[in-house]
């Protein structure tokens, strides 16, 4: 086994444990506290604030970065995702600092440049990500109407499995 067969072994693991570590610390903890994120104007979004995740009701959140292809690449996944669901709190925040490379116009600019149709917000202070612990991006939640995480994963998703998820958060 050569370097390269050990480093790119390792990096599968690391990815796997990142995804195996944020799914299983919300299993054991059941709830999580709700956060208050800014809200940005931009297509299907209203500047303001939300709550991440919404009591009573079924909440879709993805961490996203204007930075990451992966985020990029699933943006037509969850506007088909999003098409499909109604009665679901749909929202995307980006995790990045602002103020030091990126502003919010940059990320509305990102937002309109791949077609988002809903709430983008930002989570300037990091609570959230804090909170739900998000060591990568793309990050995909969804809660359940009691606030608990019924799912959650990095890395890219076909809108069935995505759509699969937000009925299991409906039991």
């Amino acid at each position: 086994m050569n370097r390269r067969d050990v480093l790119a072994g390792l990096g599968s693991v690391g990815v796997l444990g990142t995804s195996a570590v944020v799914y299983s610390r919300f299993q054991a903890d059941g709830d999580v506290d709700p956060v208050t994120v800014e809200t940005l104007e931009a297509p299907g979004s209203e500047a303001g604030e939300t709550t991440v995740p919404e009591a009573g009701r079924v909440t879709f959140l993805e961490v996203f970065a204007t930075w990451c292809s992966t985020c990029r690449g699933m943006m037509s996944t969850l506007q088909e995702v999003h098409e499909r669901t109604d009665d679901v709190h749909f929202l995307s925040v980006s995790n990045e600092p602002l103020g030091a490379t990126v502003d919010r116009t940059d990320v509305v600019e990102w937002w309109r440049a791949h077609d988002g149709s809903w709430t983008v917000g930002v989570d300037a202070d990091l609570v959230l990500t804090s909170e739900l612990d998000v060591r990568a991006v793309p990050a995909t939640f969804v809660f359940d109407e009691q606030n608990r995480i019924v799912n959650a994963d990095t890395g890219t998703k076909s809108a069935d499995t995505l759509l699969e998820w937000i009925e299991s958060a409906r039991v």
